[in-house]
């Protein structure tokens, strides 16, 4: 990809692992988007993280970052319980935001992060990549096509293992849960190809302590009479489980790893039709997502993971939350 125009000039917030993969790695594919800054809670890391990938600056803090006149956008892939309060700051500062999932700690602050990106003209996109990827697009497109009839259920599981408890993922202070992690993955996916936000039916919940789960089931129901389900883990006897199941009157379609899909993946469709495999390429769903990214800010094209999107995925967490007995996660 080229494109002759001043490229958009990206700082990280945080020194955190996924920016390679999200972030830094596709942008070498193209020198439409400079990785030009990143800000570090501890400065040492902040410089290590910078020589490893070849980033010129590196921000005393977050907030010096989130200043610079020379930063166009900000990935922000700070803990959950921070997504809502740096994504503030940024859309403040006059930058775009790429944040990562989930989008806030609640769905009230998703509220009031969507409002603040509605009155502003700057981007501001969830980190669901895996809906940029054509694989996902042709599932919506099979769905789309009657080919499976009426829907009548759709199910996505999430689950990896984390026996490392320490882990920030199970912190509380820091909005952490399965749920919040891998599940809004579920949650989001349930969405998407139920083709509407479903009402959490009931949910129930394995522990970490008394506020953190450490998986998730939740019964979801559609207005259009569908039902849904997600399955979601961090550590149960699901040690890994990655897919998407949608149900209809005439056929059903089954995805291994919707989430990666450029890891391994497989969509299997049956239906009137006959059986059937499909697959796709090898480029990262995190490539999809920064076109997206890049397109929404030069070109003005609509991005699908908006906040408004991102409200409805909260408001879905907190109803399974709610259901299951435990508290909503709060900013941090």
């Amino acid at each position: 990809m080229s494109d002759q125009r001043v490229p958009l000039r990206i700082g990280i917030l945080g020194a955190a692992r996924i920016a390679p993969l999200a972030l830094i790695n596709p942008a070498k594919q193209t020198d439409a988007i400079v990785v030009a800054a990143v800000a570090a809670r501890d400065v040492s890391r902040g410089q290590a993280f910078a020589v490893d990938h070849g980033i010129a600056r590196v921000h005393n803090s977050y907030q010096d970052l989130i200043a610079d006149p020379e930063i166009d956008a900000v990935y922000n892939p700070l803990p959950n319980g921070l997504h809502g309060r740096w994504t503030r700051a940024a859309l403040d500062a006059g930058k775009h935001v790429l944040c990562e999932k989930p989008f806030t700690a609640n769905a009230a602050e998703a509220r009031e992060i969507a409002d603040l990106a509605t009155h502003s003209d700057r981007v501001v996109m969830e980190a669901f990549h895996y809906r940029y990827h054509p694989l996902a697009l042709r599932v919506e497109q099979i769905i789309a096509s009657g080919e499976l009839g009426r829907l009548q259920h759709v199910e996505a599981a999430m689950c990896f293992p984390l026996p490392k408890f320490a882990d920030i993922r199970y912190d509380y202070a820091l909005a952490g849960g399965a749920t919040m992690d891998a599940g809004c993955y579920a949650v989001h996916m349930v969405r998407t190809f139920g083709g509407a936000t479903p009402e959490v039916i009931s949910a129930r919940a394995k522990l970490r302590d008394p506020r953190i789960d450490r998986a998730m089931t939740a019964e979801l129901r559609f207005a259009g009479g569908h039902t849904g389900r997600i399955r979601t883990s961090m550590w149960s006897t699901d040690l890994l489980r990655m897919s998407v199941t949608v149900t209809g009157t005439d056929g059903q379609l089954r995805v291994l790893n919707p989430v990666v899909p450029q890891i391994f993946h497989r969509l299997s469709v049956k239906s009137a039709n006959g059986r059937r495999v499909e697959r796709f390429g090898r480029r990262a769903s995190y490539a999809y997502q920064l076109d997206a990214f890049l397109a929404a800010v030069l070109d003005g094209v609509p991005v699908k993971t908006t906040p408004q999107d991102a409200v409805a995925n909260m408001t879905v967490i907190d109803g399974i939350y709610r259901a299951a007995g435990l508290p909503l996660r709060q900013p941090s």
